[in-house]
């Protein structure tokens, strides 16, 4: 009589725990059930569509270009805090865009770190920004801009990271550097990155379980920021300058 129940019950934590681990399908936009598309996009030679965003200058009389590489859980609307007057005044054009798979760029089964600097880069020949641009990449859009330093040096003119996420198993940095790094983060955070480099299969049920807090940033948690960081936020918040550009 035992062994069928422990027969069902094993069936049916297998048939759960399936579920839980495997990221339902991605809900492509313009598609029959998909979210509608309201932005303007390219098609790439594989045939994946990316959604971008234009601001500043018109890119012909632009003296700066700059694509924009946006982090986790946000898209190519995030806000950059820079006033109308300075780019009129140092001429910026900024090309912000949704990475494959967020917002209303079409998701990449393949995607590697390498191929988003491709997408970059065929991003900027379709919009004929130039032969040369800047990147910033912001939080975990640091991947993407570090992909872009490696494989596609010759079209950059520079590059920068704000607040970067880091890789803590890069072979280049000293091992004990990287985990003294690991260790400087939140309890949560750490274990998140844990099952990123260790247990990638894990990563979709890590991330939307409600038991416990996976990232500390997700659960509103200001840990991470440093003072001067705090200072700036409530600044901002309390006084938003009309002059800046979204």
């Amino acid at each position: 009589m035992l062994a069928p129940i422990a027969i069902a019950v094993t069936v049916g934590f297998i048939g759960w725990a399936y579920h839980s681990l495997k990221p339902p399908p991605p809900k492509i936009c313009g598609s029959r059930n998909g979210p509608q598309i309201t932005s303007p996009r390219i098609k790439l030679s594989d045939g994946r569509h990316l959604s971008y965003r234009e601001m500043g200058v018109p890119k012909e009389e632009a003296k700066y270009k700059i694509i924009v590489i946006h982090g986790f859980d946000i898209s190519k609307d995030i806000t950059l805090p820079v006033s109308q007057e300075l780019i009129e005044e140092l001429r910026i054009y900024f090309l912000f865009f949704d990475r494959a798979g967020y917002g209303e760029s079409d998701p990449n089964p393949s995607r590697t770190v390498k191929s988003e600097a491709f997408d970059i880069q065929e991003l900027a020949d379709q919009l004929q920004i130039g032969p040369r641009f800047y990147i910033i990449g912001i939080s975990m859009g640091a991947y993407p801009a570090w992909s872009c330093l490696k494989y596609i040096p010759h079209r950059l003119s520079g590059a920068a990271l704000v607040v970067p996420f880091v890789h803590y198993w890069w072979p280049s940095f000293p091992t004990q550097l990287s985990r003294e790094a690991l260790r400087k983060l939140p309890v949560p955070d750490q274990w998140t990155f844990r099952v990123a480099h260790f247990a990638p299969w894990l990563l979709h049920w890590w991330m939307t379980q409600k038991w416990f807090t996976s990232l500390s940033i997700m659960a509103g948690n200001m840990e991470l920021f440093s003072p001067s960081d705090h200072e700036i936020l409530k600044k901002w918040m309390e006084n938003p300058d009309p002059n800046q550009v979204c």
